[in-house]
């Protein structure tokens, strides 16, 4: 993988702005993706962000980038947990519950549309599209937004000047891991028992 194929796929993660993004590689003859993988996360790692494959088939793989400290805090979203707990999901752990995607990529007849909570997409947004995917759409970016019109634009207007500067900075030769962010690390658990201390 070319540092300019995570880059025209993944800026916004890298850039900390979002908490995943899928790709696609094609699997040539010789070529051995899960070196590839371990490599990028050996850049990655040190900055927060991860990369798995999620599904393996003949001729491609998808992979996940993502940052695990923004999926965990996204999946404690209770419309989020909501979603998940219907299509079975066992809530409460990011881990656990990717593993159970990974499952659903590899078992299920149709794709799972709950994969865009893992890629931080509104939970209002999964929910409606999983119920109906072309009823009510206001907009469409990196996703289809059902609900604030112009909240959903000027993210996807942000992704895309994101990916506009990130490509530009590798053109004048920054590497991948001089643009990618280090986010800090945060507990959330922490986080939410000082949120419900203030409120009570």
């Amino acid at each position: 993988m070319s540092d300019q194929y995570i880059v025209e796929n993944c800026s916004p993660t890298l850039a900390g702005l979002k908490t995943g993004n899928l790709f696609s590689v094609k699997l040539e003859k010789g070529r051995d993706i899960c070196a590839e993988i371990r490599a990028l996360n050996k850049i990655l790692r040190g900055k927060g962000l991860c990369a798995v494959p999620v599904r393996m088939g003949a001729k491609s793989a998808l992979v996940y980038l993502y940052r695990p400290d923004f999926l965990e805090r996204d999946l404690q979203d209770p419309d989020a947990r909501q979603i998940l707990r219907k299509k079975g999901y066992a809530c409460g752990n990011a881990s656990r519950c990717l593993a159970q995607l990974v499952q659903h990529l590899k078992q299920d007849g149709s794709f799972p549309h709950e994969i865009g909570l893992f890629l931080g997409y509104p939970p209002a947004d999964v929910q409606h599209f999983m119920e109906s995917p072309w009823k009510g759409v206001k907009c469409t970016g990196c996703w289809k937004a059902y609900g604030n019109e112009r909240e959903a634009e000027k993210t996807f207007a942000k992704f895309r000047k994101c990916t506009d500067v990130y490509r530009r900075k590798l053109a004048e030769g920054r590497s991948l891991a001089q643009l990618t962010v280090r986010t800090a690390k945060l507990d959330w658990k922490k986080r939410n028992n000082k949120e419900k201390g203030k409120t009570t």
